[in-house]
């Protein structure tokens, strides 16, 4: 090496690893104890061209002086392994990775292991070094993956405990969520927020660190500091303080139209108000936020008794035709109580002003005594549907005029649609649970003309190397679709406004699987 190049190198590393220089003044402080952060500089400079072997060349140059340093530059030569094979995996670089790839996975493991051999326990780099060592044998989906995993758990714990950096524990539990290791992530989001409560953190603080990681998408996190939050101002803060805090953050989580949502956390929150035991806390608005969320969790039952409080308590109400209408559905194609679900459709059907669910609840009581064979008060429903629905709502005409058809040619229900209504409204059906199937929309809050798609999902048991074949009865509102009975999932739109229901019955060479329905609505 030249003089003039060792010059330049003792220079260069003066700047960016703190070392002191000749013509300095004011020496800076070796800051290789702090994960190295100096080598970031560098280690930027050459991966922004993607200059792996050369940065792997200075630091194979680098003259580390004591074992924290010595540690810091085999870290560098690991990590900078690992990205280089990630660089030549996603450039499809074919030549250098499999001329060179075996060396470089060996320099990795090497590098990183020697770094933890030497390294104290509760240090960043040992942590780092056992983090990188893990995602490096989950991508190659080797053997060491388990192994990795629970090393790299054990010392992030010890780390924590030992009073490390926060932000390096966040990152850990960020990499755990990002490659779907739930359970662990959780486990290390919970050590990074005992961590901020040491800190003694106000209130506010809290309530602020939780707010940044909702917006950043980090449910699991926000939820778990909003967890701390609420159990601090349980104590601090009155009722009339207390409740709006958690409904404000109750808002954050439950289903909405877009944005970011955790339906069962939304629910968690409210259970703990309504746990309060405070009188007339919830109005109609908290009351069918709440209910339309439990709705899109599936939770019938319970939402079936919060829509009959908004039907009870609030006649006037914007929501009175949506709720009680639900509350007849429920009764209906969860409950198999047609006799329930008749007091409300007729409630619904003796009103003056034809809302979207009126006009449902004609069709509803005609197709419950076209299935009981009453054709007349079908024939009947159905014609008072047609009457006041007008040109307003074209889809729900269209069923009705279906279903006039079946009558005036003396034809059956569509067979579809009657296999739903036998599964669902005969009280002895051993199917009424509705406990294999579920159906999912991509959206529960629509637009008219939106493209919306209906998904199905079975939980069958295992059944050896042969995959059942399945067939899928849909019937309901479709949104014009006409799925197959090949098909899971399909697309549509509609045209009318209202609560559209969507059913499905699932069959296999074995039988009838399941059942399930789900309910959306337009605006």
């Amino acid at each position: 090496m030249s003089a003039p190049f060792k010059l330049f190198m003792a220079l260069f590393l003066s700047m960016i690893l703190g070392m002191p220089a000749a013509f300095s003044a004011q020496p800076a402080a070796p800051k290789t104890n702090a994960c190295c952060s100096n080598l970031e500089d560098a280690k930027s400079k050459y991966l922004a061209g993607n200059q792996y072997n050369e940065w792997i060349d200075f630091l194979n140059n680098f003259q580390a002086k004591d074992k924290p340093a010595q540690s810091c530059r085999d870290y560098y030569k690991a990590n900078a392994r690992y990205l280089q094979l990630k660089y030549l995996e996603e450039q499809r670089s074919w030549d250098d990775y499999f001329a060179n790839g075996n060396t470089y996975r060996s320099e990795l493991v090497e590098n990183a292991q020697k770094v933890i051999r030497q390294t104290d326990s509760a240090k960043c780099l040992k942590v780092k070094s056992k983090l990188l060592l893990w995602q490096f044998h989950y991508d190659q989906m080797d053997v060491f993956s388990q192994q990795a995993l629970e090393d790299l758990v054990a010392e992030v714990k010890v780390y924590a405990q030992e009073g490390g950096e926060l932000d390096l524990v966040k990152e850990v539990a960020d990499k755990f969520l990002a490659y779907a290791e739930k359970s662990k992530a959780r486990e290390i989001y919970k050590l990074y927020v005992q961590g901020l409560v040491a800190q003694k953190m106000s209130q506010a603080q809290l309530k602020s660190v939780a707010a940044g990681f909702y917006k950043q998408g980090n449910l699991e996190l926000a939820q778990s500091i909003y967890d701390i939050y609420i159990e601090g101002i349980s104590k601090t803060f009155g009722l009339e303080k207390f409740i709006p805090e958690l409904f404000e953050i109750a808002s954050l989580f439950v289903y909405k139209q877009a944005g970011l949502m955790d339906m069962a956390y939304a629910e968690k929150i409210y259970g703990r108000i309504e746990a309060s035991g405070q009188k007339d806390v919830f109005n109609q608005e908290t009351i069918y936020l709440r209910t339309f969320n439990l709705e899109k969790m599936n939770a019938y039952q319970d939402a079936q008794k919060l829509y009959l409080q908004l039907v009870q308590a609030y006649p006037e109400s914007r929501y009175f035709d949506e709720a009680a209408y639900k509350v007849a559905m429920i009764h209906a194609y969860v409950l198999a109580d047609i006799n329930a679900a008749r007091k409300y459709l007729e409630l619904l059907c003796a009103k003056t002003v034809f809302s979207p669910q009126v006009i449902s609840a004609f069709y509803q009581l005609g197709l419950f005594a076209q299935w009981e064979g009453n054709l007349v008060a079908a024939k009947d429903y159905y014609d008072r549907l047609l009457k006041n629905a007008q040109d307003k709502y074209p889809s729900i005409a269209a069923q009705a005029l279906e279903r006039v058809k079946e009558i005036q040619e003396n034809m059956p229900i569509s067979y579809n649609l009657k296999a739903f209504l036998d599964l669902s409204l005969k009280k002895e059906s051993a199917l009424s649970e509705m406990n294999k199937t579920e159906l999912k929309s991509s959206g529960y809050i629509l637009e008219k003309n939106q493209k919306n798609t209906i998904s199905s999902a079975v939980n069958m048991p295992q059944s050896g190397c042969n995959q059942v074949e399945l067939q899928y009865l849909w019937s309901g509102d479709l949104g014009g679709a006409h799925p197959e009975v090949t098909e899971s999932n399909f697309s549509g739109a509609y045209a009318d406004s209202g609560t559209k229901e969507i059913n499905i019955v699932i069959i296999s060479p074995a039988g009838t699987v399941d059942r399930a329905f789900t309910m959306v609505d337009v605006y």
